[in-house]
């Protein structure tokens, strides 16, 4: 824990999980703000697929806590309209892989309003949704299609890794005045529990986290893979290679200054996600780091994704995954070149 967050818990706090941090972070804003409320397939007397919002509609009642129909494209236009007109809406669309009917929505709408209309409207709303892989769903139930997002202009795209930044993201998204895609990484929804402040706080959108220091290597990544990430970072320092591990947290803006900032340290890097690695985000960040650290750069930068296949069902979902072997091949490889 940061010492940062360590000054926020000194008051009264509880050990949450991510999906109870989430919870916590939509209670804590909706009675703030009377403007933001939630609306989703089964988010109200059922709380939601995941619970994410199990309790808010007997709290806040069905005018802010909407029970919607099966259509993510009339989820996401129903709440650019709230949008236009002064709420706060956080749809949630129960996993990221049923998000395409209301992709058009989303890059057609939400992120051009401000630029439609020179600024007269903004978009202050949030797309909550799980996303990725390792819980055994069926199809449509495991992508990690962050990238869409991340390529189109006028949205933001916020992925926590624990609790506490669960929390604290939310937050910030929902203040924002501009559309924020925040995933969340379904496979640690329960996965560990941590301290998080019972007041409300944020933590900036735009700013990545270093989670191990190290000198030898910088790894990025973000969301489910932060944890096997660190783990094999731990692995290698027994073998002496010092890995430093950043959690980029926010991947559009990209924090580019703590990027270049480890890379310059170490002159190596790796970056891990569970996306396909063609046109991933690892590419991008390799891209970033050539044209502006390129004479830093002591070895190729390694990439530790997942494949360009479809995401495949249960008896291949584990070695599609990047785990912490693969993930410590990748970064020794980066490490002894």
């Amino acid at each position: 824990m940061s010492e940062a967050q360590q000054a926020d818990v000194e008051g009264e706090s509880q050990d949450l999980t991510l999906v109870q941090a989430v919870r916590d972070g939509l209670y804590g804003e909706m009675d703030r703000d009377d403007d933001v409320l939630v609306m989703g397939e089964d988010v109200g007397k059922n709380g939601g697929v995941f619970r994410a919002t199990q309790g808010l509609y007997d709290e806040f009642g069905g005018d802010r806590v909407i029970d919607t129909p099966l259509a993510e494209s009339g989820i996401i236009g129903t709440a650019v309209g709230m949008s236009a007109y002064g709420l706060r809406p956080v749809p949630e669309i129960q996993f990221l892989g049923f998000i395409y009917p209301g992709f058009d929505q989303i890059v057609s709408h939400a992120a051009r309003l401000r630029t439609r209309s020179r600024g007269r409207y903004t978009c202050p709303m949030v797309i909550r949704a799980p996303y990725g892989g390792g819980i055994r769903a069926p199809e449509h139930h495991s992508e990690s299609k962050e990238a869409f997002f991340v390529h189109e202009p006028g949205l933001k795209v916020a992925i926590p890794s624990t609790p506490y930044d669960a929390k604290g993201m939310l937050a910030s998204a929902i203040r924002d005045p501009d559309p924020v895609m925040f995933l969340e990484p379904k496979l640690i929804y329960r996965a560990f529990r941590e301290e998080v402040p019972d007041d409300s706080y944020t933590v900036p959108l735009g700013e990545a986290a270093v989670r191990r220091e190290g000198s030898d290597v910088s790894v990025f990544t973000w969301g489910a893979m932060t944890r096997p990430t660190i783990e094999a970072a731990e692995d290698l320092a027994e073998e002496g290679i010092d890995a430093e591990v950043v959690d980029l947290r926010t991947l559009s803006p990209l924090d580019e200054e703590t990027i270049l900032e480890s890379f310059k340290k170490t002159g190596r890097a790796a970056v891990v996600h569970e996306a396909p690695k063609t046109g991933g985000l690892a590419g991008e960040i390799t891209s970033t780091i050539q044209e502006e650290a390129l004479m830093y750069q002591e070895a190729p930068i390694k990439r530790v994704t997942g494949f360009d296949t479809p995401f495949p069902l249960y008896a291949l979902e584990d070695y599609y995954l990047p785990e912490a072997a693969r993930i410590t091949d990748g970064i020794r490889e980066a490490a002894e070149f």
